[in-house]
Formats: structure tokens, sequence, C-alpha cells
């Protein structure tokens, strides 16, 4: 644990890390996928959403069990034992290296709104998301503080054009839109399954305030606030902005639409509306990218002081910061930024995107069980036991119901990547016995 005197994470510190992490570059392109199935998408999003806050709540009892630095890996530990707290630390750390990767080249391919040779020139566009990179690398190098406040303040940036847009859209709102009510052509199950699939992903990240728990002020307390807090205020901005984007353009063009929030900001303050989506969209992917930077050097650290991971991922400067892992996991994110900008990987690299989905669901399929553990060894017999079971059960086959919608081809390969893993385990085994 650090010294009490660094902890620089406070309630809305933590909130807007959790609001930072989760609200990244999908939500701009969400309703655009959403519009073939119409109004019946919002129900996805309320299943979607309600899974998400059964997680956020799963999150907030261990975190109150357990305030420990790692998070998800904690908690899979203190229920599993070192395996199972290496396989999620082991996945969670791909998850969080490859969203990096992929959030710094997304958060460049935005600012060609204002640098269109950005995207004429391969090269040019990976030297500007390296830069951002090492710039938000070197930021977080100043400490967890100094991150926490630029979170704050792009969390800030990044939701106010995305409110506007969901409350000033509907002046522009016509009713008609939300006709037939579902346009899919399928089962009414079958739809709201389909968009719960596409609406669940946007979640990922309702966990983020629980990894750096050792910099938390009064974690017990602020941890599980900013979590079920944080999950709700993204909730509500994705329904939101999504019933309002849907409300102003027709269903037909809207499903062909490559840039939604641009297309509504222009109906709604004209040609300068779609500037201001183009900054708040790479405000959003650079402000995650900040907040998951500093998860990335918090969560090897983790698993490092329990001997999991090589020693030296653990060593923390007079800053209280890992700088060794901060480094190396933006060394890999490089690498990774690096593949996209090469001919022939790019679509590797995308691959790579959706195995690091699957690699952030495996934590919470071991949180639920290790919340369903934990309430089973105290005893199930109160009423505030059952609920706590009751939420824990939802939120496990929530995360099944999201690996399933990654497809055959992801799970399959995303299942090699983590036995890849075992090697590691082994050695450091070997040398911690």
């Amino acid at each position: 644990m650090s010294d009490p005197a660094r902890r620089g994470l406070g309630l809305w510190t933590c909130i807007a890390l959790v609001v930072g992490n989760t609200i990244g570059s999908g939500v701009f392109l969400l309703p655009a996928s959403l519009a073939r199935f119409g109004a019946i998408s919002i129900l996805g999003w309320l299943f979607s959403a309600s899974g998400a806050v059964c997680l956020a709540l799963i999150f907030a009892q261990l975190a109150t069990r357990l305030p420990k630095i790692g998070g998800p890996y904690a908690f899979a530990r203190a229920g599993f034992g070192d395996f199972g707290g290496f396989w999620v630390a082991w996945s969670y750390w791909i998850a969080i290296v490859t969203a990096d990767a992929a959030l710094a080249v997304a958060g460049v391919s935005y600012l060609t709104v204002f640098w269109p040779a950005l995207n004429t020139s391969p090269i040019l566009g990976a030297v500007a998301a390296i830069g951002v990179l090492w710039l938000l690398t070197l930021v977080n190098m100043r400490g967890v503080r100094i991150a926490g406040r630029l979170q704050l303040v792009a969390t800030i940036l990044k939701v106010v054009p995305l409110l506007a847009i969901g409350i000033f859209g509907f002046l522009a709102f016509k009713t008609e839109h939300f006709t037939p009510f579902n346009r899919s052509g399928t089962s009414p199950l079958a739809a709201i399954s389909a968009t719960v699939t596409l609406t669940l992903w946007a979640f990922t990240g309702l966990e983020s305030g629980t990894v750096p728990a050792a910099d938390v002020h009064e974690p017990q307390r602020t941890i599980p606030r900013a979590t079920v807090i944080g999950t709700l205020i993204t909730a509500a901005i994705y329904i939101v902005c999504t019933v309002s984007v849907m409300g102003m353009i027709a269903p037909n063009e809207l499903a062909t639409s490559t840039a939604p929030f641009a297309d509504a900001a222009r109906k709604i303050w004209g040609p300068w509306g779609h500037a201001l989506v183009g900054a708040g969209a790479a405000i959003s992917c650079f402000g995650a990218l900040n907040g998951w930077l500093l998860l990335s050097g918090q969560l090897p650290r983790a698993a490092a002081l329990d001997g999991l991971l090589p020693a030296r991922l653990a060593k923390i400067d007079a800053r209280g910061t890992p700088v060794f892992s901060l480094v190396l996991s933006s060394c890999l994110t490089m690498i990774l930024v690096m593949m996209n900008y090469t001919r022939g990987l790019v679509q590797a690299f995308t691959f790579m995107i959706l195995l690091a989905t699957l690699a952030t669901l495996l934590p919470y399929v071991f949180s639920s069980m290790t919340a369903v553990l934990l309430t089973l060894r105290d005893g199930s017999g109160t009423r505030r036991a059952a609920l706590r079971l009751i939420v824990a059960v939802i939120g496990f086959a929530f995360s099944l119901w999201a690996i399933a919608g990654a497809g055959r081809d992801v799970v399959y390969w995303g299942f090699l990547l983590l036995i890849g893993g075992l090697p590691v385990y082994i050695l450091m085994r070997r040398k911690y016995p």
C-alpha cells in the first residue's frame, strides 16, 4: 500500500476514471449500428445498462471487502487463489495494452477533421499516435494525482458535447423515426439480443476505479460509490444520446452514416458542429487513453507484488508511480500502434481489439463468481445476502452473454492467447513456490 499522503484519487476523480475509461470512441458509432433495429434497440440499451449496473454493484461489494490494488485481479486471487489471479492479471493486462493502442489510433483518426494530412500520410499518423501515447505516459509518470486531475478535465470535455447533442437534439426530434418499433425483420427477442450484444461492449471499463486502490482516498468508501455512480452516469449518457440522434436522423440515413454524431451536430449547429464533435471524439479517445495508461502501470504492479509477475514491475519511484511497469506497457502499446500503420496488418490489429474485449470480460466472470463464493462462505440466510447472491449470478450470466456475443473465432483465439500465459506462470511459480 502507498503512503496515505500520496493518495490523490478522491470521489470525483474516481468517478471520472470510471466514466472516462468506459466512454471511448465506440459511443460515436453505436447509433449507426443500432439504426437497422429501430426503437427496439433502446430496450437493448436498458438490458445492457441493467447488466452493467449489476456488475458495478458486484465490484462495489468486492471493493468494500477487498480494497486492494489490482481490482479484478485482487478479487480473482482472493476467490480462486494464485492461478485464478494470474489468469485474470494476464488477460486484463493484454486488454489494457491493446485498448491503449486502439484509443491512440482512434484519437488520431478523429483529429483528421482538423489535419487531413494525418489520414493521407500513414507515417505522419503513426508518429502522431505514438507522440500522444508517450505524452500521456509522461503525464502518468508524474504521479497518479496529476493523471487523475487530467482524467477529470478530459471527462468533462468529452461529456459536454455528447450531452449538448443529447439535449439540444430533442429540438429537432421526429417521432416518426421510431416507427416501426422493430425494423430488424426478426422477432423482438432476437432483435433485443442482438442489440444487447452490440451495446454491452460499451460498458467495459466500469471496473476502472477498483484497480488503483492503493492511491484512492478512503478506498472502502470511495471506490464502491464511484463505481456505481460512474456506471449510472455512463448509462444515462449513452441512452439519452442514442435516443436523441435516432430522433434527429432518419433510420435509413443513420444506418449508412460513418459519423452519426457529426451528422447530428451539423443538423443542430451547421458546419461548425462537425468540428465540435471531431474535437469531442478526439478528447474522448485521449481521455480514455490517459485513464487506461494509469491502469497499465497499476495492474502488473499488483500481480508483481504477489510474486505472479517479475518483481521489477512492482517497483515505484518517489511519487509512488510504477515507472517500469508503465513504460513496459507503453512500449508494447507502441508496437501495436506501429502494426496498425503497417500495410497488411490492419485486419490483424482489428481482430486483436476483439480479443482485448474478450480479455476484459474474463475478469468480470471471475469477479462475479468471487462475489458468489464470498457470499456463500458468509452464509446466505439473510435477505441482504440473498440479494447479493442474485446480483452476482446476474453479473455472471451477463458476462457469459457478452463472451458468447464475441463470436466463435474470437473466443477460440482468445482462449489460445490466455493459455499462452501459462509458461510465464510456471516460471514465476518456480521462482516463488
